[in-house]
């Protein structure tokens, strides 16, 4: 479902629910903090009406799963009751081994069916294609079943769906972080066009605009870059999963309120 002009300046407040991704990890922003697709989209809208008239609320907090995202942060959304909320969830549910998409899709439906009764309108986001993701395109077969739910969801309940499965900029590597897991800055840029586009915006860049030509990379870059990525960042996530910690672990929503940008 696409919003009329008219609708887009019906906007005045947004609240991002969600993790990492909806927090903006792999977009460095002032100090310690992250900006993020999320944030992006929130300029974008703001740009739809006097600024000062616009709220923003960020409450995603990286490493959070499903049910902490739908304990903490559905109730504040709740509270909050923005013109928009977007909800983006169960992506650390699946990349746990062992997970099963047609379950966490079932508690994910059930946080849309209690959103969508309490906030204004609800964007819901599906899975990104993994399938040239080094560290992610083994799960690419759970990441699409959990997609086709979210589709599913989305006309169930009138929602509008950021797809990021069809997104195919972004299964260029340069639109991700260095840790394989998280978007860059390009990525997230991208990622908020689209977003701005489901909501019937028109944007100031194309988020498909082809990358530009990249040189050649031989096995040695490769295994350079494996065994850098591994140092970096596999190991210590490995030495977090077996001390039972999360990434999140005393981090709290960088925008917990509505205010203006």
């Amino acid at each position: 479902m696409a919003a009329t002009t008219t609708t887009l300046k019906t906007i005045g407040s947004y609240a991002a629910i969600g993790d990492s991704f909806t927090e903006g990890v792999g977009d460095p922003g002032p100090g310690e903090t992250f900006l993020g697709w999320a944030d992006r989209l929130a300029v974008l809208l703001a740009d739809q009406r006097d600024e000062h008239d616009f709220r923003y609320a960020n409450l995603a907090v990286r490493g959070r799963l499903l049910d902490q995202i739908v304990a903490e942060q559905v109730p504040r959304a709740k509270e909050l009751a923005p013109d928009l909320v977007t909800f983006c969830a169960g992506g650390n549910d699946i990349i746990r081994p062992g997970s099963d998409p047609d379950d966490v899709a079932a508690r994910y439906e059930a946080a849309v069916r209690d959103l969508a009764g309490s906030v204004g309108r609800v964007v819901i986001t599906t899975g990104f294609d993994t399938r040239d993701v080094p560290v992610l395109k083994h799960i690419r077969g759970k990441i699409a079943t959990f997609s086709a739910h979210v589709h599913s969801i989305a006309d169930r309940y009138d929602c509008p769906v950021l797809d990021l499965w069809s997104l195919k900029s972004v299964q260029d590597r340069r639109a991700w972080d260095d840790d394989r897991l998280h978007l860059s800055p390009e990525g997230h840029t991208r990622v908020a066009l689209r977003a701005a586009q489901v909501l019937g915006m028109d944007t100031p860049a194309d988020p498909e605009q082809p990358w530009p030509p990249m040189r050649p990379r031989g096995s040695v870059d490769t295994t350079r870059d494996n065994i850098q990525w591994a140092r970096d960042h596999l190991v210590p996530w490995i030495g977090r999963r077996l001390r039972g910690e999360s990434s999140g672990d005393h981090v709290e929503a960088k925008r917990p309120d509505l205010l203006p940008l």
